[in-house]
């Protein structure tokens, strides 16, 4: 069940390194950034755990999250509307 709904606030979590130790698969880039639930894009086995090898894996939700790329980069030039979609996983995410 999606924990997030279309056109919802969230910010990606900033820790590092993260507790428990994980196989990061979201972009540094974003981390401690806020954005807007563009879509839910499914359940998968979570990709973290899969890169350890662990068996069944606890399927995770995944998000395509919109970000202002203003608020990305802070000697971004381009326009103020310019928008990056990236898909993450709903443990990265918390509500704002």
């Amino acid at each position: 069940m999606p924990q997030f709904t279309v056109g919802e606030k969230v910010r990606v979590l900033s820790q590092w390194p993260p507790s428990p130790p994980i196989h990061c698969r979201t972009p540094y880039y974003v981390r401690g950034c806020s954005g807007i639930i563009e879509r839910y894009c499914g359940d998968f086995p979570n990709p973290e755990e899969l890169a350890f090898g662990r068996k069944e894996p606890k399927n995770l939700s995944l998000y395509r999250v919109r970000f202002k790329q203003r608020d990305l980069w802070d000697s971004y030039q381009g326009g103020l509307s310019d928008m990056i979609d990236i898909e993450i996983y709903e443990n990265w995410l918390e509500k704002l």
